[in-house]
């Protein structure tokens, strides 16, 4: 049983893995074998690097602003170059803007969309085509409960969010025959830096725990197993599933 949950000897990158889930997995990676390429944006990955490192496994920084269109395909180069190949990608960094829908400016909701779902086809395909050529590989794209719902004052978000979904089950109709795993995991409501203002809101924050049966926010640890499981030999027939960890939030 521990050989299928084993990921001694792949080599994963896992973007916005300075802090919150990013971080969480990227380290939950490299605890089931994986050596870990971490990108970061604004912040240094350096913190989860030696996290990494204190577990025996090599670990490779990376930085680079995923809204530009070359950073994807230098992100999967620098990444198996260094490494020596590319096993498993999980798309995990994102943005959030909140503000009314009738508020919120071009600007904003382009932005939002370049990170949260452009970037992540970027990824895919980038990755996609060393996976293939390799034989095999696992990507795991971070959707969202608003993959499923509309929410509230997010709507760039949700868009974004409801494409990643789509786009993890159409490339799982074309890669799976061919040895890629393409499958993405959607949290709850999760104690990061995205939920803050949530969490500062009494009356929000209320109505959200009453709704989540586990009776808690989520943490990032909560995502780690999720992710280690669809990167693990043990998911090898999960194909374009969009796996939820949310507290049982949806099925209230």
């Amino acid at each position: 049983m521990s050989e299928l949950f084993s990921l001694a000897g792949r080599v994963a990158l896992v973007t916005g893995g300075s802090r919150g889930l990013g971080a969480a997995i990227a380290v939950g990676l490299a605890e089931a074998g994986a050596d870990v390429a971490v990108h970061g944006h604004t912040r240094a990955t350096d913190g989860t690097c030696q996290r990494i490192l204190a577990l025996g496994r090599r670990a490779l920084p990376l930085a680079g602003d995923l809204s530009r269109a070359t950073v994807p395909d230098a992100l999967v180069e620098r990444t198996a170059a260094a490494l020596g190949r590319l096993d498993i990608l999980v798309n995990n960094a994102g943005t959030i803007r909140r503000a009314p829908a009738a508020e919120t400016t071009d600007e904003e909701w382009l932005g939002v969309l370049e990170v949260n779902l452009n970037s992540v086809f970027r990824m895919c395909r980038s990755a996609g085509q060393r996976m293939l050529a390799q034989g095999g590989g696992r990507i795991i794209n971070l959707a969202s409960l608003l993959s499923f719902q509309g929410g509230f004052t997010v709507p760039a978000y949700a868009a974004a969010k409801g494409g990643v979904a789509q786009l993890t089950k159409a490339l799982a109709n074309e890669w799976a025959g061919r040895g890629v795993n393409v499958n993405a995991i959607a949290p709850g409501y999760m104690r990061t830096e995205n939920t803050a203002a949530l969490r500062a809101d009494p009356v929000r924050s209320r109505q959200i725990l009453e709704r989540i049966p586990a009776g808690r926010w989520g943490e990032p640890a909560d995502v780690v197993g999720a992710v280690v499981f669809l990167a693990a030999p043990a998911s090898a027939y999960v194909q374009g599933h969009l796996l939820v960890v949310d507290g049982g939030w949806l099925g209230r």
